[in-house]
């Protein structure tokens, strides 16, 4: 009985570490979309990388948290690479290394 009943929570696991991923990455892809759009720069392949995975604990409880690459162009010339840091299915940080867009007037 009790292996069973462990065998069910590991897959439940499973099944919740694969649909928060899955989830995951299509935020840091509509993100990297928006920057770059933002940023008047194009997004190249429209996908996303996953370079590192982790986990953290915050006074909310234990979050994962992912680090996406993603590649663009300027000029549609050469490949610029940008990241983003998800915490949870929160944006902690993205960075294209381009200089900061001042939105004063």
């Amino acid at each position: 009985m009790t292996d069973h009943l462990l065998a069910l929570l590991l897959v439940l696991g499973v099944g919740w570490f694969w649909l928060d991923s899955a989830r995951a990455r299509e935020m840091a892809v509509g993100l990297a979309q928006r920057a770059c759009r933002e940023r008047d720069v194009q997004m190249l392949d429209q996908a996303v990388a996953l370079r590192r995975i982790g986990l953290r604990w915050l006074q909310r409880g234990l979050r994962v948290r992912r680090v996406y690459r993603f590649e663009y162009s300027e000029e549609g010339i050469g490949r610029r690479t940008g990241y983003l840091v998800l915490l949870g299915l929160q944006l902690e940080e993205l960075s294209l290394g381009l200089p900061q867009v001042s939105t004063d007037a």
